[in-house]
């Protein structure tokens, strides 16, 4: 933490004691995007800006040109030579972050995660709802419209992004126990922060296999690439794609019935709390099981993760409001 001197005129003349008056400055608060551009990091992008505001003090966000840890690595790098007081990441690939979120904290910066559990140099990681509840939520939807029957596929943003596999897991976890008679066409695909790539593979899976019936996307913009080439082929409402995407990305493809439905959080509201969580470190305040924290609500705390459970279900009834509110 950093403080600034404020030095009486009593003090300067030597009248008053040796300890002068210490006031805290306010914080800055950076975070570190996986990629920028895109609606889900414009919508956190948003909340950064608009929590900050509202606390009075200064924070931002940086956003990666694509999805790439070693530009997450340099933004790091360089915001740790600024001198930042609070540096927040959603990381693409934990390992990889590790040793130069090490040298933050080194520096007296405090490190804050989100989508990133298992992440060791940090001070906390907050995720918006639990790994297994977002998992397990998408595989109920994906069962209920699919019947269990036929094959189905999965999507992440990465092989190594830890939340969006830590969700993929829980998800085919609960089908394997819960839906047997649905397979999994392939093994999961690390397509989901590129819409491109992500339409390009569901049209390579819809050639190969006949029986699809089902795609999960825990990524923003694999539910949108999937639903593109659904539609393109003609097959809405027989091969359901669901998953975390922007209502104001997929708010038509909805209402189309090509994307079933999904479930999320809300980045906004995740860029507001890693403003306030920022601040609250910064000032010194204690977080503790249970807590009713800003923007989280009521929390359990397991370890260094901070769960609320805030989930947004994304539907034909839900999407038009969350659009309008510039998710």
């Amino acid at each position: 933490m950093k403080y600034k001197a404020l030095l009486t005129a009593a003090t300067l003349t030597g009248i008053i004691g040796s300890t002068g008056a210490m006031a805290q400055e306010s914080p800055t608060i950076a975070v570190v995007a996986k990629v920028g551009g895109i609606p889900w990091f414009n919508a956190m992008e948003m909340g950064i800006e608009q929590m900050g505001e509202e606390l009075g003090v200064e924070a931002y966000m940086v956003g990666p040109t694509s999805a790439d840890p070693a530009l997450q690595v340099r933004a790091i790098e360089d915001l740790i030579s600024r001198g930042v007081d609070v540096i927040g990441v959603v990381p693409n690939d934990r390992e990889v972050l590790e040793p130069v979120l090490e040298r933050a904290r080194d520096q007296g910066i405090i490190v804050l995660t989100h989508e990133s559990p298992e992440s060791v140099n940090i001070d906390y990681d907050f995720e918006m709802i639990s790994a297994q509840q977002l998992g397990e939520e998408h595989a109920k939807l994906l069962a209920d419209t699919t019947g269990c029957e036929g094959s189905y596929a999965v999507y992440v943003g990465g092989l190594s992004v830890p939340a969006h596999n830590a969700w993929a897991d829980a998800a085919v976890n609960w089908l394997d126990d819960n839906c047997s008679g649905l397979t999994q066409a392939a093994d999961r695909f690390g397509v989901a922060e590129s819409v491109d790539d992500s339409r390009n593979t569901t049209l390579d899976l819809l050639r190969a296999h006949e029986d699809l019936a089902g795609i999960m996307s825990f990524g923003s913009q694999g539910t949108i690439g999937a639903a593109r080439a659904v539609k393109e082929r003609g097959l809405e409402g027989d091969v359901a794609v669901m998953g975390l995407f922007s209502p104001g990305q997929g708010r038509r493809l909805v209402h189309e019935g090509v994307i079933t439905g999904g479930f999320q959080w809300s980045p906004l509201d995740a860029g507001k709390a890693f403003v306030a969580l920022g601040e609250m470190l910064y000032n010194g305040e204690e977080i503790t099981d249970g807590a009713e924290l800003p923007v989280l609500g009521e929390i359990t705390l397991d370890g260094k993760t901070i769960f609320a459970s805030q989930p947004l279900k994304l539907s034909k009834d839900t999407v038009d409001e969350l659009a309008e509110l510039g998710l």
